[in-house]
């Protein structure tokens, strides 16, 4: 595959350190492309929990694949075909509830590893362990990891935000314009506070002038948690409104005339 993509593996190695360098892999150095023990070929926890962030942010199907947990395989040749059975060497996936993936390796040199992925609650944490004695030593290590990362995070979401009043403009040819916020605003507190205690408040720019293109940023929800800020939301335009013209005048003083 290396060669098919990169001509080499020599340049495909070359592709994967500039990718590592990208993803801020600072301690990482490949050498080859089978991950086998070399001298220089390294890594590091962090490391290969950034990458796995990456894989399953961008290519979230991995999960699919990395939690079949038996398959059949049928592998053909010049001499004909034959079926063999392989079974998912992430024993998480049987073992615990809120396994999503993700990725096991072992050598000589690293001994047992797993990058180890599990969701609950809406939170989806990354255990990465490194240089077990042993298969279970690394499922039981990545087990306590997930285990205690589940137990200090806390995420708040807030579905229902204050509803958006229509904004004043000036110089449009409206003199108003529909607001909506930017996302749902997300929280992933560590500290074990009470979220409940989470207030907010809004601040929208004191003039609006015409033309306001829609999604430009005209305000901000702001949340706090213990009198401390902990982020925020933007407010944007849902619609577009243009200046308004001299007929655009003489319309509205007309109107206003008749009422």
């Amino acid at each position: 595959m290396a060669e098919y993509i990169a001509g080499s593996e020599e340049e495909f190695v070359n592709q994967m350190n500039e990718r590592a360098k990208g993803l801020g892999m600072t301690g990482t150095h490949f050498v080859n492309c089978n991950g086998l023990d070399t001298d220089g070929h390294v890594t590091t926890a962090h490391d290969i929990a950034r990458m796995s962030r990456e894989l399953i942010t961008k290519y979230p199907q991995i999960h699919d694949y990395s939690m079949i947990w038996m398959e059949n395989i049928t592998h053909t040749t010049k001499k004909g075909s034959s079926e063999f059975g392989l079974t998912n060497t992430n024993k998480l996936v049987r073992q615990y509830e809120y396994t999503t993936g993700l990725k096991t390796g072992s050598t000589g040199n690293a001994k047992f590893c797993v990058s180890a992925t599990a969701e609950k609650n809406g939170i989806e944490l990354i255990a990465v362990i490194m240089a077990a004695e042993n298969s279970k030593e690394r499922f039981r290590d990545a087990t306590a990891l997930l285990n205690y990362g589940f137990g200090k995070c806390q995420l708040y979401q807030d579905p229902n935000p204050p509803a958006l009043k229509k904004a004043k403009i000036n110089g449009g040819v409206q003199d108003t314009v529909s607001l909506e916020y930017a996302k749902q605003f997300t929280y992933l507190d560590l500290s074990g506070a009470s979220l409940n205690e989470i207030t907010s408040h809004q601040e929208m720019k004191k003039q609006i002038s015409a033309p306001v293109k829609k999604g430009d940023v005209l305000g901000q929800l702001h949340y706090q948690l213990n009198g401390k800020e902990i982020g925020s939301v933007d407010i944007l335009a849902s619609q577009t409104i243009k200046a308004a013209g001299f007929l655009d005048y003489l319309k509205k003083v007309f109107l206003r005339l008749r009422v």
